[in-house]
């Protein structure tokens, strides 16, 4: 991974359904991201799977969702 580029983690199943509840959302509202994209080569990741990407910004952390399609 590049020291650029933002870290990438798959969520496993209890926190996927926690952060779906807690936004009152489903994973077809989620943006997509494809299963081929080069960041998740190395994440074991299947279609469906919800991927939590962590940028860092002046201040603090901030997350960002993506369902992998």
């Amino acid at each position: 991974m590049h020291i650029l580029q933002p870290k990438h983690l798959k969520l496993n199943e209890k926190d996927a359904a926690k952060h779906l509840q807690t936004y009152n959302i489903t994973k077809s509202q989620l943006p997509r991201i494809k299963h081929t994209d080069p960041v998740l080569a190395d994440l074991n990741v299947k279609k469906g799977d919800i991927i939590k990407i962590l940028r860092k910004s002046a201040e603090k952390e901030i997350e960002y969702f993506r369902v992998v399609v």
